[in-house]
């Protein structure tokens, strides 16, 4: 039995506990312009398929402990549906949006939508078991070394692996040793755990829209927004002044806006990391990923830059112990677990700082076609990308505010992703301003504000809670 890595044994946990859903699901949408080699694609497919193991592993259980199992000659499916323009951007939510029965199935399914003469839309939908965002580089790259052989009715010359996703499966386990030894790095890296959260907060206090239900629907929606380069360019200057990475300026930026909405001064967040600690892996579609908890005091009106200082301490110990599992800590910390909300925090943020991966095709123009999945794992995940110009120059910050339907509605959170663009234009401009002074308000809302306090302007005829409630 070939043993589930600590980050997929997670994911199978959640998927037993809640059902299937599409939660977990990564999409990569192309738009393919050209003439297209169908049986060409559908062959490069199953070549991936058949070098990457992790793509073609289902989870079987055996007294209740799942293990992975790896299938021999398997050629995907390549799902073909012709739609027109105006269907296109619902049959690809429809796709992606696919529950995936781990135990039975392998965990990748491959959609073409015909949308016209010469015009084909490519959607590919993984489970996370399978694949992690890092993943989406090697995955591409493979896949384009092999259609362009098969376009030239050949067989991909794919260099080796070093090894395959089970390799670093049992590897894992055994350089972690056991939880029962404090001396091992599994032990030793749950006791600095236990001291960093003890007593943090089970839940923060967010502006919902409306209570939170029993259990989660894990349905969601994105809002989009962008950072212009000026304010880019005064960020990473900031963050090389301070000796800090430009993603702990983007954390003490979200921490200050949440604070200022009465989230409270002791603030966990949630923050991937890629696991990948050799460059061996870097090669592998696979599930590395970890979680960690920056859990951020802002306590005492501070200056930007002395939470800056005080973020990069909780980063830094964080990442020193990144590799206890994220379910293993949830355990070890006694943590009753929910099916309302997520375990030690419910907002996550992300700066995508990975190479992208790129469909290189011959004969046919590539261009990524946006897709929503319609789903939130979290209440709010903050994902942010850096922009760069031909010569590497800071271009701006592109992102999306992944948000819970549950509890916001799009325009709370269409508000919130432009409160967060203020506050970093706030601190672009004086990173010496304190916490309780940055302004969230937003062009407009002062003068409304002023409005509302206006005696002359009330409608006597409504009564009190009337009017309150206005």
């Amino acid at each position: 039995m070939i043993p589930l890595s600590f980050a997929q044994r997670r994911i199978w946990f959640l998927d037993q506990l809640e059902g299937p859903s599409a939660a977990y699901n990564i999409a990569v949408s192309l738009r393919l312009t050209g003439e297209l080699d169908v049986p060409a694609l559908r062959a490069a497919l199953a070549d991936v398929v058949e070098r990457h193991e992790s793509l073609r592993t289902v989870i079987a259980v055996q007294d209740g402990e799942p293990s992975q199992h790896i299938l021999e000659d398997v050629r995907p499916e390549l799902i073909r549906t012709r739609v027109t323009p105006d269907r296109l951007s619902a049959a690809m939510s429809d796709a992606a949006a696919y529950c995936f029965d781990l135990a039975a199935e392998i965990p990748l399914r491959v959609s073409l939508f015909e949308a016209g003469p010469e015009s084909h839309v490519l959607l590919i939908v993984l489970h996370h078991i399978a694949a992690d965002g890092w993943s989406m580089a090697p995955l591409l790259r493979d896949l384009s070394a092999a259609y362009a052989a098969r376009h030239r009715a050949t067989a991909p010359d794919f260099p080796e692996l070093p090894g395959q996703y089970a390799d670093f499966a049992m590897w894992q386990r055994e350089v972690l040793g056991s939880e029962d030894d404090p001396e091992s790095v599994i032990g030793e890296q749950l006791a600095y755990w236990r001291a960093a959260l003890e007593g943090s907060p089970a839940e923060l206090a967010l502006p919902f829209d409306r209570p939170r239900p029993a259990v989660a629907s894990h349905r969601g929606g994105t809002v989009p927004f962008s950072v212009d380069a000026e304010v880019h360019r005064a960020l990473l200057e900031l963050a090389r002044e301070r000796g800090v990475t430009l993603f702990m300026v983007l954390h003490a930026a979200l921490v200050v806006l949440l604070t200022r909405l009465g989230a409270g001064e002791d603030l966990p967040v949630g923050a991937p990391v890629a696991g990948r600690s050799d460059e061996g892996l870097d090669d592998l579609v696979g599930f590395f990923v970890n979680t960690v908890v920056l859990r951020t005091d802002v306590s005492g009106d501070p200056a930007f830059t002395e939470l800056l200082d005080r973020v990069r301490e909780v980063h830094l110990g964080a990442h020193a112990h990144a590799d206890v599992p994220f379910d293993r800590l949830v355990d070890a910390l006694g943590v009753e677990r929910s099916a309302a909300q997520q375990a030690l925090f419910q907002v996550m943020v992300v700066l995508q700082n990975n190479v992208r991966g790129r469909l290189e095709l011959p004969g046919l123009d590539v261009a990524v076609e946006p897709v929503e999945l319609g789903s939130a794992k979290f209440d709010l995940t903050l994902q942010l990308s850096e922009e760069h110009g031909t010569d590497g120059g800071p271009e701006g910050l592109s992102g999306v505010l992944e948000y819970a339907v549950d509890v916001f509605d799009a325009e709370t959170a269409r508000t919130l992703a432009l409160r967060f663009g203020q506050v970093l234009a706030a601190v672009a401009s004086d990173a010496a301003v304190r916490v309780d002074a940055v302004d969230i308000l937003l062009p407009g809302e002062r003068d409304e504000l002023a409005a509302w306090t206006d005696s002359g302007t009330v409608d006597r005829a409504r009564s009190l809670p009337e009017l309150f409630g206005r």
